[in-house]
């Protein structure tokens, strides 16, 4: 173990996390109604009706011992049976339940995957922006980030500098759709043709480039868009999904991997995920949860919070003179700052009692995340204070 690296990750948050513990201060000093809290991606649309009322009904029903004892390794199998049968239906694929295995969320996903497909010293590629964590959790693997920026102003994926960065180290490229920080989601044409340039580059350098594609924000989608499943579009491909955000469960770290059975070599892989999530210790995902996936794997709560968010945060504020780019989901509006440094941006916005992320951590300079997952009612009273800061840069 990097002792020295890792009490440095435990001095040091995020910038996301230091954002939200400031305007926990903070509200405990001049009352939470009186801050604009836009730091965290904390669903704030309750879990649904339905989910709830299942929870209680199953708590009553079962025994507490089945409940809360452990399960298999690789997770529940009613649990990975449902959800195999949930994605064929959805997305008219062929998995089975021996292709999935339950994680602790997303994040645990991620970093089992990377400890299964990377070798010490391997390049995995990422797109900016990019989830902070990424960097983190890809060098904890023993890996190395290498950061791709995408194109602006739709934040679409730029190939030729993908093409650039490809080389005979590559073991990994990460996609996250849609996008945490941007809310861009990567077009059908997009992926089609990233599924062809990874195949090209294997052919290439000779060797597997796993594609992983990270969505814990794939049914928060607005406008109709489609969302194209990657595995119809490239055989080695990893899915990494949790349910935090789709049905407001980010405490209770509930998600999975998925091993597309279209890779020929995708036993071993699934060996490697397994091996892998027993070395890390992620071995029996939160078992109550485990159990009542099958009750709810179709649900989702209300996004359509979401959307009337998103609609009145980005024509006010780009009404009021900001650019941002326009998120076709997820709940985050990246908003461009208006001065070169994104960091001197948000501390104005404290002034008012904003709290937006700088977009440094993520990858890209010059950009501030607004995480519109909260009530409507305070995206509302903070309008006068946004309009105050862009005031102060004449927009």
């Amino acid at each position: 173990m990097n002792t020295k690296r890792m009490k440095e990750l435990g001095e040091k948050r995020s910038v996301i996390r230091e954002l939200f513990e400031y305007g926990t201060k903070r509200k405990a000093e001049i009352g939470a109604e009186n801050v604009f809290d836009f730091s965290l991606g904390n669903p704030s649309v309750p879990a649904p009706k339905e989910f709830t009322e299942e929870l209680c009904k199953i708590l009553e029903k079962e025994n507490p011992a089945f409940l809360h004892g452990y399960t298999s390794a690789p997770g529940d199998l009613s649990a990975r049976t449902a959800i195999a049968a949930d994605l064929n239906e959805r997305f008219g694929t062929a998995f089975g339940p021996e292709h999935l295995y339950l994680t602790c969320g997303a994040a645990a996903s991620l970093t089992i995957s990377l400890s299964a497909l990377v070798n010490e010293g391997e390049e995995v590629v990422i797109f900016a922006p990019f989830f902070p964590e990424y960097t983190v959790f890809i060098e904890t693997a023993g890996g190395k980030p290498v950061a791709v920026p995408c194109e602006w102003p739709d934040f679409q994926i730029n190939f030729e500098k993908l093409e650039a960065a490809l080389s005979e180290k590559t073991a990994a490229v990460i996609i996250n759709s849609p996008n945490n920080p941007s809310g861009a989601v990567f077009s059908e044409e997009s992926i089609a043709k990233l599924g062809k340039v990874l195949l090209r580059a294997e052919e290439k350098f000779g060797r597997k480039i796993y594609l992983i594609s990270d969505e814990p924000y794939r049914e928060l989608i607005y406008d109709e868009e489609k969302y194209p499943f990657v595995t119809k579009y490239y055989k080695d491909a990893v899915i990494c999904y949790s349910w935090s955000k789709s049905l407001s469960l980010p405490g209770e770290r509930i998600g999975y991997i998925l091993v597309s059975p279209e890779n020929e070599e995708w036993k071993n892989l699934y060996s490697g995920i397994c091996g892998a999530g027993r070395a890390l210790g992620f071995v029996c995902a939160p078992a109550l949860f485990q159990h009542i996936i099958p009750k709810c794997v179709k649900m989702t709560s209300d996004i359509s919070v979401y959307k009337q968010n998103r609609d009145l945060l980005y024509n006010a504020l780009t009404k009021m003179g900001f650019e941002a780019v326009y998120p076709k989901g997820a709940f985050y509006l990246f908003v461009k700052s208006p001065e070169p440094d994104a960091n001197a941006f948000c501390e104005k916005a404290k002034k008012y009692e904003l709290l937006i992320v700088p977009s440094d951590d993520f990858g890209i300079p010059g950009f501030a995340r607004v995480s519109y997952c909260v009530s409507s009612e305070q995206i509302e009273r903070s309008l006068p204070s946004f309009k105050k800061l862009a005031e102060e840069y004449s927009l």
